[in-house]
């Protein structure tokens, strides 16, 4: 009754029900492949026939027809004649060969790479890439294995890993500074597609596309950058300067009530702080040449040196004609002796 409880395989056939599946495996329990039976191989797959764990044939899009002439390599493992007829036992597995796109990769945490502007820099980066399967033996035989299924997640890990581990290298070796790589990041991308190609042939797959997204500094490395790039823009120091105090000047007008200039400035103050401030950061004008200071006239009736006598005050005193005392030039007697003046 075993015999009876058997199915036969007539037709093969597998379509992908949703992204991301790279290998499937036909289910074959309790079910051996009828002689002359049908495989439908779709365009972007390939289907491959196991044989006690010994990869077969493999069969590439197309309608196949099972016969001994389609299958050579599992005729002779099996050791049949040239026109067998009898089912057989055999695993198939489909392997998508489309392209896996937009599969994203970056960096964790920052890397750092010497630069001959900064002498190293700690870094970020990410973008996407894109691969196919183009060897399903090694990728059975290496990546696969037996599984059921096998899904672009389950590989996802360690490509990722490899990107990250082959960048540090890619990027030194590119020989850009790390304010040109934004320029570069096309160079950048084709540097780590050739050094990754290798590397994803190895597991059977092949890199069809690597793009840098974006290259950037740590958040406490960035500001530092953008404060240098602040003051290139800025250049001339003394006109930054005086553009900064007209900008607060209307700030401090409409803001009376706060700061210092709650201490009743308002605005003519901050006109005078801002007239101040850029007469100081203009250069001194040159002073004109002084002329010499002029001699002094000789006072009236007094010595050409200027020493002064009776009447040096411009005749408000004279002396008393009977005692010699001074008196005022006005006076008619002397009150010192009482004599009559002229």
């Amino acid at each position: 009754m075993s015999f009876f409880s058997k199915q036969f395989i007539d037709v093969i056939d597998w379509t992908e029900p949703q992204d991301g599946i790279l290998a499937y495996r036909y289910p074959m329990e309790d079910r051996e492949i009828q002689s002359g039976g049908q495989l439908t191989v779709r365009d972007s797959q390939v289907a491959v026939f196991v044989n006690e764990g010994q990869i077969a044939d493999v069969f590439g899009p197309g309608l196949h027809t099972l016969t001994t002439q389609t299958l050579p390599i599992l005729t002779y493992l099996k050791n049949w004649d040239k026109a067998f007829k009898s089912p057989f036992k055999s695993d198939v597995y489909y392997y998508s060969t489309r392209l896996q796109i937009n599969q994203k990769w970056g960096t964790a945490t920052p890397i750092t790479i010497r630069d001959k502007e900064f002498g190293a820099v700690r870094m970020r980066a990410y973008g996407i890439y894109a691969y196919r399967i183009a060897d399903p033996k090694v990728f059975y035989e290496k990546v696969s294995g037996t599984r059921e299924a096998y899904w672009v997640a389950d590989i996802e890990g360690q490509l990722r890993n490899t990107i990250i581990g082959r960048m540090t290298d890619a990027f030194a070796n590119a020989a850009v500074s790390f304010l040109d790589m934004a320029a570069s990041q096309q160079q950048l991308g084709t540097a780590m597609l050739a050094s990754l190609r290798p590397v994803f042939a190895g597991l059977g797959l092949f890199l069809d596309s690597f793009v840098v997204e974006n290259i950037s500094l740590p958040e406490e490395l960035q500001k530092l950058l953008d404060q240098r790039i602040g003051m290139n823009m800025i250049g001339d120091m003394g006109r930054y300067q005086q553009f900064q105090v007209a900008q607060s000047i209307p700030i401090a007008a409409g803001n009376e009530g706060g700061g210092a200039v709650g201490a009743g400035v308002g605005l003519g103050a901050g006109m005078l702080m801002a007239q101040q401030m850029m007469g100081a950061m203009q250069p001194p004008a040159p002073q004109p040449p002084q002329a010499p200071p002029a001699p002094a006239a000789p006072a009236p009736g007094g010595s050409p040196g200027g020493a002064p006598s009776g009447n040096a005050a411009g005749g408000a005193t004279k002396f008393c004609m009977s005692c010699g005392h001074q008196i005022p030039r006005a006076a008619k007697f002397c009150p010192e002796c009482g004599g009559a003046q002229q």
